[in-house]
């Protein structure tokens, strides 16, 4: 299956394997989005940095998302207070607002061609019970500064073109882009700034020294003072336990060829994106082209054609002119998903930091984090991350995960149906 981002983004920058021996202030494992806003950040302070991602950069999440720029964490404002207190409660509702504002101002500082576009988040619901549960969470961000709003039945239908929601919480902080675009930028940008950006390099081993940290790579050795490791769903086993403390979860997009221009100006027309709001979601955008891209959970394994088949037929239910139109496109990718939905920051030796949980809205909160996590390292402030560092807690049973992902979207699909 194809990514429709490997056919429409500008071609990555020539980034050649690590080889031989070298010495940095920061060793960056990892060139997704985190690990790319970590890098750049670091290097336009004045550090030394290497970037090792093992196959190309934005080969995982980063470059095969929906494409969506999500403000907020997981947790509403009142939760994340109630979960973490007062202050650092506030300070995480802070940290999820700042991401939409730091990317969209990274995109335009350096010129990164990634079809940015910020025309808002739609949070849709296909309930009167869940109606009731998005006007409550409108009025708690309201409460906490943000400019979400709720939008009944006929708003959201005319800036969809279905009726199929009754209703949704709209926030006009948020967009889309070409994820792999915005990630081959991050290291474009990153590479100007003086950081080393090397792909094909995978760590083999990691070990504490005398000299700093010890990165072995089938061509050379790496030594660094501090390590950020930044794989998220893809873990190599380099840190012990960390790949089992969260669930490498599948999802998959299906894309249309460019619509004609009647049914782009009948269907998502206001250029907003939609994730709606379920036990397991679905989620929707056009993209500069007036592709339509589709999204939710995949088996767990490479898909085929007919994994999508499902997407396309919604897609069919929500908007019927779409019948018999042509999809092009279909890929998937993993993504972390911790229990507690929450990213986790986890420094488990002096210098070395490891950050990961994307849950689903990696865009906007990996490109505020690795901001942070660069501040954290060159700064040496424990606050800069807000996060608390974390012990590793690897999830009991974790070998069974692809049996509990499947057994656990059967029930949210179920869940889903039986809900009013």
């Amino acid at each position: 299956m194809i990514n429709l981002y490997a056919e429409t983004a500008p071609p990555s920058g020539d980034y050649p394997a690590f080889a031989g021996a070298a010495h940095v202030d920061v060793a960056v494992i990892g060139g997704g989005i985190a690990g790319l806003s970590c890098a750049l950040h670091l290097a336009e302070q004045g550090k030394s940095v290497a970037v090792l991602e093992a196959r190309e950069i934005g080969w995982g999440a980063s470059g095969r998302n929906g494409g969506q720029v999500n403000p907020g964490l997981k947790p509403s404002p009142s939760a994340l207070k109630q979960l973490y207190g007062a202050e650092l409660g506030a300070r995480l509702i802070a940290l999820g607002g700042e991401g939409p504002d730091l990317l969209f101002d990274l995109i335009a500082r350096h010129s990164i061609a990634c079809e940015a576009s910020r025309n808002g988040t739609l949070r849709a619901v296909k309930s009167s019970r869940q109606a009731a549960l998005a006007k409550a969470l409108a009025e708690d961000y309201a409460n906490h500064g943000a400019p979400a709003r709720y939008l009944e039945v006929g708003d959201v239908a005319a800036m969809t073109g279905t009726a199929h929601y009754h209703g949704a919480l709209f926030d006009p902080r948020g967009g889309s882009i070409n994820p792999l675009a915005y990630t081959r930028g991050l290291a474009d940008a990153a590479a100007r700034s003086g950081a080393h950006i090397h792909t094909g390099t995978l760590v083999a081993s990691l070990t504490r020294t005398s000299e700093g940290w010890r990165l072995t790579t089938p061509g050379g050795t790496l030594i660094a003072a501090h390590v950020a490791l930044c794989a998220n769903a893809y873990q190599s086993g380099l840190v012990p336990g960390l790949a089992q403390s969260q669930v490498p979860v599948y999802s998959m997009i299906t894309a249309t060829a460019p619509l004609p221009d009647a049914l782009r100006h009948s269907v998502m027309s206001s250029g907003a994106v939609l994730y709606e709001q379920a036990d397991i979601t679905v989620y929707v955008r056009l993209d500069a082209a007036g592709r339509l891209l589709m999204g939710g959970r995949s088996p767990s394994r490479e898909i085929t054609q007919g994994d999508t088949g499902f997407l396309r037929r919604y897609a069919a239910t929500l908007w019927p002119a779409l019948r018999g139109i042509d999809w092009t496109n279909d890929w998937n990718g993993q993504l972390a998903i911790t229990l507690d939905h929450m990213p986790h920051l986890h420094e488990p030796a002096p210098g070395l930091t490891a950050l990961l949980g994307c849950n689903g809205r990696g865009v906007a909160l990996m490109t505020a984090l690795g901001k942070r996590l660069a501040q954290r390292i060159a700064m040496n402030d424990p606050q800069a991350l807000i996060l608390p560092p974390s012990p590793i807690k690897p999830i009991p049973f974790h070998r069974f995960w692809k049996l509990g992902v499947a057994l656990r979207v059967a029930q949210g699909r179920l869940l889903d149906q039986l809900r009013p």
